[in-house]
């Protein structure tokens, strides 16, 4: 039989595709832009049939049919990155999270220490020889659905075929639910004065040449716009956005000189607008791989003047890194922070990044602190920060002990904030 044939005799409703779930399975759920909403909604609606169903994905978009109150007792979240959709229902003790580096997540299903019974995907149509990229994630998807018992496909036409090691063939697949709907779309904002002196100063230290690893929102996009003059910088990192294209079109980003995957940016998800999907379709610049390349601070340190830039809550006097809570309210994730800033801090003429606003809540709370707030969380300990940048400059942490730091770091934060962090240094004897 050919593939073609196998495809269509797998093709079935929703409803029908999420039969096979039952009570106590791991079911993985595929994320991002392509968090499979159809079948979600389908699992959603089996709630009075099942009990006791593990959901572990990383970062879920949009409504989440599954994280409501109403849903306790018939599924639970086992979150390895957590977002806006089941965020509330971590905090409140309906649902799980998991601290770990975005780079070690594919292992745990490779290695059977998390069994996957259901992976459920959102992949793009078969090309003529039966593949389906992941599109928009790859992440940790392939490694769930190269292990899971069932694989249900979400197959959507408007999913970009993104190039890399990024597909599976239909035969790897059980059910399969075509349909057709745009992704979900994350829009350009315009970056704050804050935002645009952090890109500043963050571009003061790339060099022509330089591999960049950058995320989505102001300070990115503020760094993009600074670099203007510069020439062939290259790209290896986790998430791509919007940002990128223009400075693929001005001939900022060529990746010419990179010494790792030359020519290449290597990525393992995007997430932005319809611009950036349609823009990565089929284009042979884009690679994406699973984070266990993408991330591996091995791999990650191959790239010569890798510069990593990274975001936090709240940075201490002596460089402790909080990026995954308020306190005890766990907001994100591990991410694949650490796996970034120790690549970078490895590469030859690397640069790892911390880089934060130097105030919160309308200036009113200082995000350089004495302390973390009781519970926080360290993500990236005092040893691996070398940089820290906010809108008053950049402290260079690497090498120096805990006075330097603490002076370092009091010269950056927000000048209403000084003379309070300066007193609870003395009173540490941080500063004689």
């Amino acid at each position: 039989m050919s593939w073609v044939d196998g495809y269509k005799e797998k093709l079935v409703t929703a409803e029908d595709a999420v039969a096979e779930i039952k009570s106590h399975d791991r079911v993985y759920i595929s994320g991002n832009a392509a968090t499979p909403y159809v079948l979600m909604n389908a699992l959603a609606a089996r709630r009075d049939e099942l009990e006791g169903v593990e959901l572990v994905h990383v970062l879920l978009l949009g409504r989440d049919p599954l994280g409501i109150p109403e849903m306790e007792g018939h599924f639970r979240h086992n979150s390895l990155f957590v977002g806006p959709a089941d965020r509330k229902a971590i905090n409140e003790g309906r649902a799980d999270y998991v601290p770990i580096f975005l780079h070690q997540i594919p292992n745990l299903f490779h290695s059977g220490q998390m069994p996957i019974d259901v992976a459920m995907m959102h992949l793009s149509p078969p090309d003529e020889h039966g593949f389906m990229s992941y599109g928009a994630e790859v992440l940790s998807s392939k490694a769930a659905a190269e292990n899971a018992k069932i694989v249900i496909a979400q197959v959507n036409e408007k999913m970009p075929r993104i190039l890399g090691d990024s597909f599976i063939h239909a035969s790897r697949v059980h059910k399969v639910v075509e349909m057709s709907a745009d992704l979900p779309e994350l829009q350009k904002k315009p970056f704050s004065d804050v935002e645009q002196k952090i890109g500043g100063y963050i571009a003061d230290l790339i060099e022509d040449g330089a591999t960049l690893q950058l995320g989505i929102g102001g300070i990115p996009d503020a760094v993009l716009a600074a670099l203007k003059d510069r020439r062939d910088l290259g790209v290896h990192t986790e998430m791509v956005s919007d940002g990128v294209i223009e400075a693929i079109d001005a001939g900022i980003i060529t990746g010419t000189r990179k010494n790792f995957h030359p020519g290449k940016i290597i990525l393992t998800f995007m997430l932005g607008s319809r611009k950036i999907y349609e823009f990565a379709h089929n284009n042979p610049i884009f690679e994406a791989h699973p984070t266990d390349y993408t991330n591996h601070p091995f791999k990650v340190a191959q790239n010569d003047n890798m510069v990593a830039i990274n975001s936090a809550i709240e940075v201490d006097i002596t460089g402790q890194v909080c990026s995954d809570s308020i306190g005890t309210y766990i907001y994100s994730g591990f991410g694949g922070q650490v796996d970034f800033i120790r690549g970078a801090a490895h590469s030859r003429g690397g640069k790892p990044i911390i880089a934060l606003p130097s105030t919160a809540k309308n200036g009113e709370v200082s995000r350089i602190v004495p302390f973390l707030k009781k519970g926080a969380g360290v993500v990236t300990t005092r040893a691996d920060v070398m940089y820290v940048v906010t809108e008053y400059g950049v402290a260079y942490l690497h090498g120096k002990n805990l006075k330097e730091r603490t002076e370092a770091l009091i010269n950056i934060a927000h000048p209403a904030f000084r003379d309070e962090l300066l007193r609870e240094a003395k009173e540490r004897n941080l500063i004689q």
